[in-house]
């Protein structure tokens, strides 16, 4: 039987919520109000998309919809900032929420993420004040 892979396209991130705590399990604390209001919620990223595509800009053709026969290049991303791992925060309206093989996730743009919590990187400025 072959196994299902769930594909995140674009710049999209696939979150497994973090429910109900005020704080979350990185540390982060989400006020009352952001928590009640339901206006931020947390999670851990399972997986990301490739990054917002890139227009093909070698193409000089009056008509942009028409491919000259395969032109034979990859497609170009803008690479996402979030990674597989991190913890992020993220405005909950923006989310849809998914079931796949059983388990709940949020499907999340990468603009509706406020913030990230990265594990194991120190910032290269905080390593070059030696703090």
């Amino acid at each position: 039987m072959k196994r299902k892979r769930l594909l995140v396209v674009g710049d999209r991130v696939l979150i497994k919520p973090e429910e109900g705590e005020q704080r979350s399990k990185v540390g982060l604390y989400l006020p009352a109000t952001a928590v009640d209001a339901q206006a931020v919620q947390g999670g851990r990223i399972v997986n990301t998309g490739p990054g917002l595509a890139l227009p093909d800009l070698g193409d000089h053709s009056d008509e942009p919809w028409r491919t000259a026969g395969g032109s034979g290049r990859e497609a170009r991303y803008v690479p996402m900032q979030a990674r597989t791992g991190d913890y992020a925060i993220f405005f909950k309206k923006a989310a849809v929420e998914i079931t796949f093989d059983n388990e709940q996730y949020l499907v999340v743009p990468q603009a509706a993420i406020l913030a990230l919590v990265r594990e194991g990187e120190t910032p290269d400025v905080i390593e070059q004040l030696g703090l």
